[in-house]
């Protein structure tokens, strides 16, 4: 059955979507707060996520992001927040879709068939989400460690931040230019020596190689992978 964390501190909405979801067989955790809803995800891994932006004790943005270290499940916010920039700043984030209250029940639950159709389960910190094991090194980005031939290694935060964008797209192509508006921010979009410099670091402190890496693979002139 298809688990849906619902993130929503409204109790007359959490009701309507648990008495909804649960008609159609979803089983449903639900969560006032961001702190809870982080916690469940992490004891029952979720395989969609309905997450408001506007919680009491974090911006919702600030959960997306923090899932988004760990988990593929995807995650379609339901925000009273409608300006454009609000919603692209969600689906940069990691959001998978924004729907803007109040809004049909049917349509949202529309939306929510599609997406975890086009999805696996959720994945939960120690079932690989999280702890990313190589040949030469392990990753634990949930909190935050590095080890290399049995000794820890200290990475940045900026460093941390370009390998767990890199880890999340595991096996695929990540542009330059999403590499630097993700970890610099929009203003660096063309500052590619800023990623040559910090993946010869990676590469330094991680590959058993830095001249043929392994793991930490250049695209040239396109973008960088991360390979198992």
């Amino acid at each position: 059955m298809t688990r849906v964390l619902v993130v929503e501190d409204e109790p007359q909405l959490v009701r309507a979507l648990e008495i909804n979801l649960r008609a159609r067989k979803y089983v449903v955790d639900a969560a006032p707060d961001g702190e809870t809803a982080l916690a469940l995800a992490a004891e029952n891994p979720p395989d969609a996520v309905l997450l408001d932006l506007g919680l009491p004790d974090m911006d919702g943005l600030d959960v997306l992001k923090t899932l988004r270290r760990w988990s593929r499940a995807p995650v379609l916010v339901v925000s009273a927040r409608s300006t454009s920039d609000e919603k692209v700043a969600a689906l940069d984030a990691g959001a998978d879709d924004y729907i803007t209250k109040p809004f049909s029940m049917d349509e949202l639950l529309a939306r929510l068939r599609v997406a975890t159709r086009r999805t696996g389960p959720g994945t939960r910190p120690d079932e690989g989400g999280g702890i990313v094991t190589t040949q030469g090194f392990t990753l634990d980005l949930y909190a935050k460690k590095a080890r290399r031939g049995g000794r820890d290694v200290r990475l940045t935060p900026t460093e941390w931040h370009l390998v767990e964008v890199l880890v999340r797209n595991r096996g695929r192509l990540v542009s330059q230019r999403r590499l630097l508006e993700e970890v610099w921010g929009p203003g660096y979009r063309t500052q590619s020596n800023y990623l040559r410099v910090y993946m010869a670091q990676l590469r330094r402190k991680l590959e058993a190689d830095p001249s043929h890496p392994r793991h930490l693979i250049t695209a040239p002139g396109m973008g960088y992978r991360f390979e198992m």
